[in-house]
């Protein structure tokens, strides 16, 4: 069993969770700019799951090279997703506002790495 399947079924559905409470429970609490930000969190997440969900069947990649993007997506969806969802709750942007762009790095990574393995394939 590939680990990183059961992490990426587990985070798919849990997005999906954040998301419906994002649409129907905090359109009541939090601000439209709260919301927004809570949105794009989600947003985030969602693709990153499904881009897990790809790298983790494709036969293309070696196993060493499937961990190494999905820990950067995971590393991504916690800091990038995790802050901003932190942020739209409450939590001051001035004492968490740099892991955003951490986690957006831990992103560019991930994507970066496969797009190397691509052309290395290609090659």
């Amino acid at each position: 069993m590939n680990r990183y399947l059961l992490i990426t079924s587990i985070v798919g559905g849990l997005t999906i969770i954040l998301g419906a409470f994002g649409a129907h429970a905090l359109e009541e609490i939090l601000d439209v700019s709260q919301l927004k930000s809570f949105e794009t969190g989600v947003r985030y997440q969602m693709y990153h799951v499904l881009a897990l969900f790809f790298v983790n069947i494709y036969d293309g990649f070696t196993a060493k090279y499937k961990i190494w993007i999905s820990n950067f997506f995971l590393l991504g969806i916690v800091l990038f997703s995790g802050s901003i969802f932190a942020i739209s709750f409450g939590i001051q942007a001035k004492y968490i506002w740099f892991i955003t762009p951490i986690g957006g790095l831990f992103f560019i990574l991930g994507w970066f790495l496969m797009a190397i393995l691509f052309v290395k394939k290609g090659k």
